[in-house]
């Protein structure tokens, strides 16, 4: 099973991990808020996460780290 791990402090939320993933897994994290003032991505449901790393590879301030 894969673990993703976003940097909150990083993500500023632009969503492009959210349209990269091929399983919907990712989506920004309406309840919380970072230090900047975004809302962070997060991963819904870990269990079906297959660990492309799509989404680190699209994310443009390379919050999203990806252990397989």
């Amino acid at each position: 099973m894969a673990k993703i791990t976003v940097n909150e402090n990083v993500c500023k939320g632009c969503e492009l991990c959210v349209g990269a993933c091929p399983r919907n897994l990712i989506a920004l994290d309406k309840e919380r808020i970072n230090a900047k003032g975004y809302h962070p991505a997060t991963l819904t449901d870990e269990e079906n996460c297959i660990g492309c790393a799509m989404c680190a590879t699209m994310c443009p301030d390379c919050a999203i780290t990806v252990e397989r």
